[in-house]
């Protein structure tokens, strides 16, 4: 039987590259998008990059909101594995902080709350290092690992990175308190760069195309861990298979760039 996975923030940029291996690899996908309209853009976006296009009668689509409870009991609905990627991702940090974080914070709880109560235990979260590597330095004093937890009271961390340690925090704790049952694997790329299926892509690519634009009056003398999108919708689609994910933190990162 071909399982059905509930995908969230389909038309995002690491999201579209999931939904296209999802595909190829044989699975349903239904796609949360917060507008209809949006549908088609993914399904143009992975049409091209498709083993087989009869592949795209596997994807559907609801309309959902992060902020809001409804039509997450129906697209949740006979799933066999949630993959929640939606999160607000501001290339300009907002001035009420609350603006990212409740968003990313409450959606991440009611999709876990909606795939409990549909009885969905496959549970894969995108996370993000700006959720470990936000301290003053790493536990073991040389390097960033999965047992690192960015630090949401310390003067680097912008309102995203606590929205993503916060979402990431919330999540383990619902399943740890509320739902043991689930089996819950969280990935957490760098700087996601590589191919975009389509002009549309977000964030990650739009802190590349402003430094190269050459929009700020100087370059900054800074580094991020990166990594190659089709490195990571490879991890959220292996995670499915490899019973050792579960309950662990992913780090994706292959390269430090400066």
């Amino acid at each position: 039987m071909t399982q059905r996975v509930v995908l969230t923030g389909a038309s995002g940029f690491i999201a579209k590259h999931i939904v296209l291996q999802l595909l190829n690899a044989g699975f349903a996908v239904h796609g949360t998008v917060r507008s209809m309209k949006r549908a088609d853009e993914v399904r143009d976006a992975v049409r091209p990059h498709l083993d087989d296009a009869q592949a795209l009668d596997r994807l559907t689509f609801a309309e959902l909101d992060l902020t809001s409870d409804d039509g997450w009991g129906e697209a949740l609905e006979g799933a066999d594995v949630l993959m929640h990627t939606a999160s607000p991702f501001p290339l300009a940090q907002p001035k009420d902080e609350n603006e990212v974080i409740r968003p990313a914070v409450d959606g991440t709880l009611r999709a876990l709350k909606a795939a409990k109560a549909a009885g969905v235990k496959r549970v894969v979260l995108t996370s993000s290092m700006v959720s470990v590597m936000e301290k003053d330095a790493p536990d073991n004093g040389k390097e960033y690992t999965a047992s690192d937890w960015s630090d949401v009271n310390s003067a680097r961390i912008n309102p995203y990175g606590k929205s993503k340690t916060l979402a990431e925090r919330a999540a383990w704790d619902f399943v740890g308190n509320e739902a043991p049952d689930m089996q819950l694997t969280a990935i957490n790329p760098g700087l996601v760069l590589g191919p975009a299926l389509d002009a549309h892509y977000g964030t990650s690519l739009g802190v590349v195309e402003r430094v190269l634009s050459a929009k700020d009056p100087m370059l900054p003398n800074f580094g991020l861990p990166a990594v190659d999108v089709r490195d990571v919708a490879h991890m959220h689609v292996k995670a499915l298979s490899v019973p050792d994910s579960i309950g662990k933190r992913l780090i994706a990162v292959s390269d430090f760039i400066c």
